[in-house]
């Protein structure tokens, strides 16, 4: 199988596994559940590379987008994707991005340099999100960040955790590396 096959099939299995996370999710007070999606969104980042892993989000994104529900709680659509959570959702792709380019560029200790990708990709995901989510619900900041940041903090820094552990192992995985190498 030549790369450039190799890489469609690891964004779309990237996007499926993100697909099959996304909908398995815990709802809280307030309109932003928390959900798996980002551990599959950091995950597709740091082993497809930045690239292909922005990419791999996006697919997801139109997925739901024309109606499979791949949201959190099954839900789909485009009144989704343009809801309060829809900054969020569009916040997955700068985070597979920073998560993969902070991996792919780093020389060594790829663990902490994962760590620091997911962290500013996270970050960028929450800017983009509590923004968004201000602009539809007209909250103000503070009650934003604590609706909308706060409650998922610990479950973010777990997830990072766990996918710096992962991804070296997964790293050993021929197939993976030839498409991060390839983007």
């Amino acid at each position: 199988m030549n790369t450039k096959t190799k890489t469609m099939a690891m964004i779309a299995l990237t996007a499926a596994i993100i697909s099959v996370l996304a909908p398995i999710s815990l709802p809280i007070v307030g309109e932003v559940p928390i959900s798996l999606a980002t551990l599959g969104v950091m995950l597709g980042g740091v082993l497809l590379g930045s690239r292909n892993g922005a990419i791999a989000a996006a697919l997801y994104l139109v997925l739901g987008a024309i109606g499979i529900p791949v949201f959190a709680g099954y839900t789909s659509g485009a009144a989704i994707l343009f809801g309060v959570t829809g900054g969020y959702l569009f916040g997955y792709i700068p985070l597979a991005y920073f998560s993969g380019l902070f991996y792919e560029r780093a020389k060594s200790n790829r663990i902490a340099a994962a760590l620091i990708g997911m962290a500013i990709g996270t970050a960028v995901l929450y800017v983009l999100g509590t923004i968004w989510f201000i602009f539809v619900t007209k909250m103000d900041i503070a009650g934003a960040l604590m609706a909308c940041v706060i409650p998922f903090l610990p479950g973010d820094a777990l997830k990072m955790a766990a996918v710096a552990m992962v991804a070296p192992q997964l790293d050993k995985v021929p197939a993976l590396r030839s498409v991060r190498q390839a983007a």
